[in-house]
């Protein structure tokens, strides 16, 4: 248990010294506030609450980004992972300590950023009677972000390096879909893990696919997804050279 303490503190304590760590936070909740409060001002007799979920896609800018830099900076110049692994040989609690320390902060920013954006939106647009409704989306959005920061650290472990996960994952998110792509030539597209988890926080009426999964059943498959590109990255960082 002491190993594994000690493996957490020195991975938080070497995130929190990047400076990608302190823009990816910045971006996942100040950027919340300011879009949903540019939102509300567009339209100051709309929901307060769907302008705070509306600007839930940077929260997901700044999971991928903390996801990312969790396992890039370690090859990034000079190759800190050979430091890394000679601190901690078994390379499967290094992972699994990353994973904890990002899943942490993700889950942190998004807690603040949906309230901070909602205040925001209300001050501008004024207070609507809505908000528990769309609490359970709020909440949904927030093990989406999870979900994705957990996602763009696997695949970085594949990469080794942070520019492709970055370009792919933001670009697919924001871009253009492969995914989505991907459902318009099969229905079987609706149970890869962004296009499964959406359901989580977005409504009804803001769906990119007529078939959705549900937000529980979209969500474990989401998870399924995640914890199987974790155990192969960790297959991958268990048997290759550092």
């Amino acid at each position: 248990m002491t190993a594994v303490a000690d493996a957490f503190s020195a991975e938080l304590r070497k995130v929190l010294t990047l400076p990608a760590t302190l823009a990816a936070l910045a971006v996942a909740v100040l950027g919340p506030v300011a879009l949903a409060a540019l939102t509300a001002s567009r339209d100051p007799g709309g929901s307060a609450a769907e302008a705070a979920l509306d600007a839930g896609p940077l929260v997901m800018v700044g999971a991928i980004v903390l996801g990312v830099v969790a396992v890039s900076s370690e090859y990034a110049a000079g190759r800190q992972i050979a430091s890394t692994l000679a601190a901690v040989p078994r390379r499967v609690s290094v992972l699994a300590a990353k994973a904890a320390v990002v899943a942490g902060l993700v889950a942190a920013a998004a807690a603040v950023a949906f309230p901070a954006a909602l205040l925001a939106a209300r001050l501008v647009a004024g207070p609507g009677p809505d908000v528990d409704r769309v609490l359970g989306r709020a909440v949904g959005g927030g093990v989406y972000a999870v979900l994705t920061a957990l996602i763009a650290l696997a695949i970085t472990v594949f990469a080794r390096g942070g520019v492709v996960p970055l370009v792919v994952l933001i670009a697919n998110g924001s871009v253009v879909s492969v995914s989505f792509l991907l459902y318009r030539a099969t229905p079987l597209a609706r149970y890869l893990p962004d296009l499964a988890g959406m359901r989580m926080l977005a409504g009804e009426d803001r769906l990119a696919i007529d078939d959705a999964l549900g937000p529980v059943t979209g969500g474990l498959v989401m998870a399924a997804w995640t914890a199987a590109l974790l155990a192969i990255a960790a297959v991958v960082l268990a048997r290759r050279d550092a």
